[in-house]
């Protein structure tokens, strides 16, 4: 996917300590398909009005600011550096332009409330019914709402997850999936982050738990999976909202946790 620099050692040593332009362009011309690599996962999840080229240009962002900031002498791969990098800065471009209305982030907000209050109260996951009866709403106003948020959760998985005092980030699916894609120097309760988050996926019904796995790890469509489950896309795109809704309520506790204990 990258094409080798003849002696890229060189070239970053020229960058860094001389200053050398030429050397940080040529960097830059070297791990440019990283970014159209990354841009590539993302974009499958997003709404059809964000643009590839667009989510390109983010990206191509963070990888000149992780060229910026690498270390070359600390002996980690710039590769694993600059992964997660690329795709906070195209992350960060999305939330900052807002690309989800309010009132939707509202109405997703309620649901995942919902869903936690009920689980803790019930010591399981809840049913869609249980679900909608708790919001005081009809089962087909409840599925209805699922697929109205569903915007909301295409890239739950992949939100940028703070892990330390630093400005140090690292995405929450690389870390549940053992990806080396991380500087695992500063993480802080990396092992913790991996149990809650493998605990709340086995813990989901057995149809949201193989639609997250299948659409995150298997990079599989929502038609796709529907197609294995032998339901509709939009269904899918319900049960997707619902385990996400979830899932991200189990990550805010934690969060919770950390912040207490700083």
């Amino acid at each position: 996917m990258v094409q080798k620099l003849e002696n890229e050692a060189e070239y970053w040593k020229r960058f860094k300590e001389e200053g050398d332009m030429q050397a940080r362009d040529d960097l830059i011309v070297q791990y440019a398909p990283l970014v159209k690599h990354v841009v590539g996962k993302i974009v499958k999840k997003m709404p059809p009005n964000v643009e590839f080229d667009d989510l390109i240009g983010y990206g191509t962002l963070g990888l000149i600011d992780a060229i910026e900031k690498f270390d070359h002498n600390r002996g980690i791969k710039f590769k694993t550096y600059a992964i997660p990098r690329i795709r906070g800065s195209v992350l960060d471009e999305l939330r900052a332009r807002d690309w989800i209305p309010r009132s939707i982030r509202r109405k997703a907000r309620r649901v995942q409330n919902a869903i936690n209050l009920l689980e803790n109260r019930l010591g399981r996951a809840p049913s869609d019914e249980e679900v909608a009866a708790h919001m005081g709403i009809s089962l087909s106003e409840y599925k209805d709402l699922l697929t109205e948020i569903s915007g909301t959760s295409l890239l739950s998985l992949d939100e940028m997850w703070s892990v330390d005092n630093d400005e140090d980030e690292v995405a929450v699916q690389e870390i549940v999936e053992g990806d080396p894609a991380y500087e695992p120097d500063n993480v802080i309760d990396e092992e913790e982050v991996k149990q809650i988050l493998a605990e709340a996926i086995e813990n989901l019904p057995e149809k949201e738990r193989i639609v997250i796995t299948l659409y995150y790890y298997e990079d599989l469509t929502l038609r796709e999976i529907g197609e294995v489950l032998e339901v509709t896309e939009s269904r899918v795109s319900q049960i997707h909202s619902k385990a996400t809704a979830n899932l991200r309520g189990k990550l805010s506790k934690f969060e919770e946790v950390c912040m207490d204990a700083l």
